[in-house]
């Protein structure tokens, strides 16, 4: 995906019982590094891009996790709405004065 991120390991101390029900070390990375990026997308910390950067998937799948995950995609109040109806149309109004319509 382009751009190589710098990574860093972490240690996580878990209950035995809790890692044979999670599997390989490898699947509860991956979950855990799955569950850290919708939370940090839940609380709208990090935009959808960059979960689907983190996770190395695309916009459209991070969609499917969010409607799996109960994480809302859209506007939470008719302020955040109007607020994005300006920015379309602000964006709208910049892409036809470079088109020169």
């Amino acid at each position: 995906m382009g751009l190589k991120m710098t990574t860093k390991t972490i240690t996580l101390d878990l209950p035995e019982g809790l890692i044979a029900s999670l599997g390989t070390s490898e699947d509860i990375a991956g979950r855990a590094r799955k569950a850290l990026v919708l939370d940090l997308l839940r609380d709208a910390q990090i935009t959808q891009g960059e979960a689907a950067r983190l996770l190395g998937v695309t916009r459209y799948d991070i969609l499917d996790l969010m409607a799996l995950h109960c994480i809302p995609s859209g506007p939470q109040t008719a302020e955040e709405m109007q607020q994005d109806i300006e920015n379309a149309r602000r964006f709208a109004r910049t892409a036809a004065t470079i088109d020169g319509s």
